[in-house]
This record gives structure tokens, C-alpha cells and sequence, in this order.
């Protein structure tokens, strides 16, 4: 897959995505659409490229078990960065400080 630069490429790009998956699931366009809860229309367009809502999206998301896509947009940091800070010990100086 190539780099993708515009709003328009990646409407595609997961338009494609989403159409092979469900393909490689043997669900036919109505049936995926009926287990979304969306018109068939609307799933013609997502997976052209053409546009859709996100509602849409994640509703197609769910009827083909691929919800856990959408953490790995955001995904939840682990470690909080300021408990580092705060356990953290105090920088050692490469000499001793002198004393006036």
C-alpha cells in the first residue's frame, strides 16, 4: 500500500479495506448492511470511497467484528508521564558543587 496524502485517498484506502474483509468473509453487500443497520447505499459508498458517516463506519465495523480497529486511533497511553517525574531521582552532577 502506498503512502496516503489526502482526505480523499484515505476514504478509499479504508473503503478497499473494508470491502475485502468482507469479502474475505463471503458477506454479500445486503446481508452486511442489514447486520449494520444501514442502507445498502450507504455501504455501496463507504466502501467506494465516496463518503459516508461515521456512524456508518462503525456500525460496518461491528457487523464484521473489526471494532477493535478504532482503539488503535487513539489508543490509551499506559504510562502516565507525569508519575515519572515525580518518581524520578535527583540529577547527579558530574562534579561536586564548590563552596565559596
Amino acid at each position: 500500500m502506498t503512502a496516503i496524502h489526502t482526505t480523499d485517498e484515505l476514504e478509499v484506502a479504508l473503503g478497499e479495506s473494508l470491502k475485502a474483509l468482507r469479502l474475505n468473509k463471503n458477506i454479500d453487500q445486503k446481508s452486511l448492511a442489514e447486520r449494520a443497520g444501514i442502507s445498502v447505499r450507504a455501504l455501496k459508498n463507504l466502501e467506494n470511497g465516496h463518503g459516508s458517516t461515521l456512524k456508518s463506519f462503525t456500525a460496518v465495523l461491528r457487523a464484521l467484528g473489526r471494532e477493535e480497529w478504532l482503539r488503535t486511533v487513539a489508543p490509551v497511553a499506559t504510562i502516565n508521564p507525569l508519575t515519572l517525574t515525580r518518581d524520578a531521582k535527583p540529577r547527579q552532577r558530574a562534579r561536586p558543587r564548590q563552596t565559596r
